[in-house]
């Protein structure tokens, strides 16, 4: 685009980059750095894409594309249907176990709490090998470890297979949505974005459905396991009979050499020292999405059941309602993001979020709870609707599998204990609930850390860099050999260095043809 205007280029440093940033928030034209065919890199101002008709976006996809997608998507939601059979049936555990609220908690704080060691070896995994295997692992793993949750006869069992569970729990995340995004046209991203991001909403919908159907009786828990079981195990076997990601095939295919483990892993480690900062950033920002998404969730239907004194049947078909929100908010400002920007996207969803946080804990009766929770998830998950295609902008090219995965899933270690910290705080004070009698105070305790949640992703993102439109497709994979420098490096040796010499010098030739033509 010649007729751009020239940009600064990208500040360096932590507080030089935060400037620039919240700077750059106000101007409605955005950064982008530009490589051209000789690998040189400016800035320029460009004015972001029109809108376009979601229709047209979606038709932009072929059909092998939307077959990756669609992987992506269904597992995703698997992933989060497995997750959340547990937590909407926080109420029927405790009594199954003769234990309280709080300690059933315990085992959404586990399954968090390890989910970032799955997430490290399983996305790496995945940019070593490939996303078909690794995945197919993970979900097939899954669904027997929710078999075995049925059969754990004691509540130490129960936390023991919680545990394994996070961990394999995961590696889904990185690889899903690489194995969805990566495939995707560049100007479909942001709109593929939030509808893909609602697989974790939809995975919530789908159980409090399959919790609705089975009941209210203690025991009905262990239906919705067997469900949520069958859905994993299947979503592996389909991943066998599809092929690999395209783009993972053909960044391998760019090295004449292969890949290398050595290179791979020296080349994870020049990353994260390289780019720190990046890491620790999107870490930081990923663990108050994941305070922001289980603070207003996790426990919301035992505010119901007990606050608000509705029945299960109740409860469920408002948690259904919420979530249908987030589904819409979710797939709605994601498309809107391809053009509003990812940063300002977020910024007002979660403003609007904390605004309606008196609406969302205030009203009585299954209709007003049902209403106020779908626009609460609308901008809860809205804001969500981002951020895959807004981490995987942010990554090193070669590591868009494990790098997601990696910083969500640690974000979500250290946010592991939000749902534990909300039931403690909430059942250490004592409100008057709807029925006039003494209730834990989930309402007070969730509109309290819901907002300063709010208030730190709203900082935070104004804060932070983005690189909307970044064609990071056209990379290679890690540890690739495609230049003499990853020869010399794996070699060591004067044969190697001697094949380092002569590529550099052609690659030099090149350059210099081009420039005089």
């Amino acid at each position: 685009m010649l007729g751009n205007e020239p940009a600064d280029p990208v500040a360096k440093g932590t507080l030089a980059t935060a400037k620039q940033a919240w700077k750059d928030l106000f101007r409605w034209q955005m950064r982008v750095e530009v490589t051209n065919d000789l690998g040189e890199t400016h800035c320029e101002w460009q004015d972001p894409a029109p809108l376009k008709n979601p229709i047209s976006l979606a038709a932009k996809l072929s059909g092998k594309d939307w077959l990756c997608f669609m992987v992506g998507l269904l597992s995703w939601m698997a992933d989060a249907f497995d997750f959340h059979a547990l937590s909407i049936q926080t109420f029927k555990l405790a009594n199954y176990y003769n234990r309280s609220k709080t300690d059933i908690s315990t085992a959404i704080t586990l399954t968090l709490l390890l989910r970032s060691v799955g997430a490290a070896f399983f996305g790496l995994a995945g940019d070593k090998w490939g996303r078909k295997w690794p995945m197919v692992f993970n979900m097939i793993v899954l669904g027997v470890l929710q078999i075995a949750t049925i059969y754990s006869a004691t509540f130490q069992q129960f936390l023991a297979v919680r545990s394994l569970f996070g961990l394999f729990m995961g590696g889904v995340y990185g690889n899903a949505i690489a194995m969805a995004l990566e495939n995707c046209p560049v100007e479909a991203r942001g709109f593929m974005s939030g509808v893909l991001q609602q697989g974790y909403s939809m995975g919530y919908v789908f159980a409090a459905c399959a919790n609705l159907g089975v009941g209210g009786d203690t025991d009905s828990w262990k239906t919705v396991f067997w469900i949520a079981a069958g859905l994993s195990i299947f979503m592996g076997i389909v991943r066998i009979f599809l092929p690999e990601s395209k783009q993972f095939i053909e960044a391998k295919k760019a090295g004449k050499k292969g890949t290398s483990a050595g290179a791979f892993w020296g080349e994870t480690k020049e990353m994260i020292r390289k780019e720190w900062r990046l890491v620790v950033y999107c870490i930081v920002l990923m663990t108050w999405f994941n305070f922001y998404s289980h603070t207003s969730q996790d426990s919301y239907t035992t505010f119901m059941l007990t606050e608000k004194a509705l029945d299960n049947s109740g409860a469920s078909r408002a948690s259904i309602l919420m979530k249908v929100g987030a589904c819409v908010g979710g797939t709605i400002i994601g498309y809107l993001s391809q053009w509003l920007g990812r940063r300002r996207a977020i910024v007002l969803a979660a403003l609007f979020s904390g605004l309606l946080i008196p609406a969302w804990i205030l009203p009585h009766g299954e209709g007003g709870l049902s209403a106020s929770g779908f626009f609460m998830q609308f901008f809860v998950q809205g804001a969500w609707g981002v951020i895959p295609i807004h981490l995987n902008e942010l990554s090193p090219p070669a590591f868009r599998s494990s790098f997601p995965g990696i910083t969500y899933q640690v974000g979500n270690m250290i946010s592991s204990p939000s749902a534990q910290i909300v039931n403690a705080v909430a059942e250490s004070i004592s409100v008057t609930g709807d029925n006039g009698k003494p209730a834990p105070a989930y309402g007070p305790t969730m509109g309290v850390a819901t907002a300063i949640i709010a208030i730190g992703i709203m900082v935070t993102t104004a804060f932070g860099p983005e690189k909307r439109g970044r064609r990071f497709e056209e990379e290679r994979a890690a540890g690739v050999v495609v230049e003499g420098k990853d020869l010399e490096d794996q070699t060591g040796s004067s044969e190697g260095k001697s094949q380092a010499k002569h590529l550099d010098d052609v690659e030099t030739e090149k350059k210099v043809e081009a420039k005089a033509l």
